[in-house]
């Protein structure tokens, strides 16, 4: 049997990448991880935790140092869960370990920073610069405008009468 050399450069282009999954154990393992959302977060807030291991059918444990320990349910294709940092955390970088029903294990990085609040907003021009006027003045201007228009409107009638 003769096989031609197209057909022979494609099924070597084809067997290619299976064969690179099964010698890479790196790529395979991929699919075992954890993360944060945000990963940047000032104590206090809330974040986002999203892992995958090999079943996501079952839950599993995420520990973060300053949080403890928290259950991540399957949703959607992931384990997933929502939390608070606490007020009193220390600035600073703390590990985010998923341990898998399996025994699989990943690892991440939560970034904790110094929470701070701004004195007041920024002077963007929407009005925090403008000066101030009093109701009386807006009142009076409104009652202007008002009688100018019925001035307007007598007049317009009149004319129309007489002419």
């Amino acid at each position: 049997m003769r096989t031609s050399v197209p057909a022979a450069i494609a099924a070597l282009v084809l067997a290619l990448p299976v064969v690179l999954i099964e010698e890479s154990p790196s790529l395979a393992a991929a699919t075992v991880f954890v993360e944060t959302n945000p990963s940047t977060v000032p104590a206090g807030d809330q974040i986002g935790i999203r892992a995958s291991c090999d079943d996501n059918l079952k839950p599993a444990t995420v520990t973060i140092d300053p949080i403890g320990a928290i259950t991540v349910s399957p949703s959607y294709g992931f384990l997933t869960s929502t939390t608070r940092v606490p007020p009193a955390t220390d600035a600073g970088d703390y590990p985010v370990r998923l341990k898998c029903p399996d025994g699989k294990t990943a690892e991440n990085t939560l970034h904790v920073v110094v929470k701070v609040e701004p004195a007041r907003g920024p002077a963007t021009g929407g009005g925090g610069t403008a000066p101030r006027l009093s109701a009386g003045a807006m009142i009076g201007g409104g009652l202007a405008t008002v009688v100018a228009g019925v001035v307007l409107g007598v007049v317009a009638v009149r004319r129309r009468r007489l002419g």
